[in-house]
Order: C-alpha cells, then structure tokens, then sequence
C-alpha cells in the first residue's frame, strides 16, 4: 500500500452561497464515509483562508516571518485527504470522487520513500 495526498485547489473569494456549500459538503462527507468504510482513508482537512498563513523563510542562520501565503496566486490549498491505497490508479479514482464532491481541482501526489 502507498499513501497519497488528495490536495484541494479552491479559488480566492468568497465561499460558495449556503444552499450550495451544503450540498457540496454533504457529498464530501460521503466520499470521506466511503473512504471510511474502504479502509483507505488516514487522514483529512480542510484549511482556514490562504490569509491566515505564516511563512518561515531562512536567510542566513536566521528565520524571516511573514505573514500571508508563500505564493499569491488565484487559488491555494483549501485542504486535503491523505489515502492509502494499492496504486495510482486507486489513488486516482478516489481523487476524482472527491473532485467531483467538492467541484474543485484535486492534486494526486504520492508520498515519498
């Protein structure tokens, strides 16, 4: 078995009106209990607004602290699901379940070593 991160991409702005969050949230939590029931799920999140970071950044044999994303961009890592699966392809699949539940870009990356 191999574990992989499911990241979740959302846009910056404001938050889906509530009917639909509802609904989005209702289908991932049944990904989420399906991934349960599977016995691959390990570990999932989700992450407050890219805003609330704070970067450490070396320079030298010291540490700058920033406030903010490390990267400004249109969307950031809203949250993930860390899976432990067979292979790829199963990884894959249940990233495209959980594409699908939360109508968002997820990145399917193994863990190393």
């Amino acid at each position: 078995m191999t574990q992989y991160l499911l990241s979740v991409y959302q846009p910056d702005g404001p938050i889906p009106e509530p009917d639909a969050l509802a609904a989005i949230e209702a289908d991932v939590n049944a990904v989420d209990q399906d991934m349960r029931a599977a016995g691959v799920w390990v570990f999932s999140n989700g992450l407050l607004p890219a805003a609330s970071a704070t970067v450490l950044r070396p320079s030298g044999q010291d540490v700058l602290v920033t406030d903010g994303p490390f990267a400004e961009g249109k969307e950031h890592l809203g949250g993930f699901t860390i899976v432990d699966v067979p292979d790829l392809d199963a990884a894959l699949d249940w990233g495209k379940r959980l594409a699908l539940a939360t109508t968002l870009p997820i990145e399917v990356r193994p863990f190393a070593g």
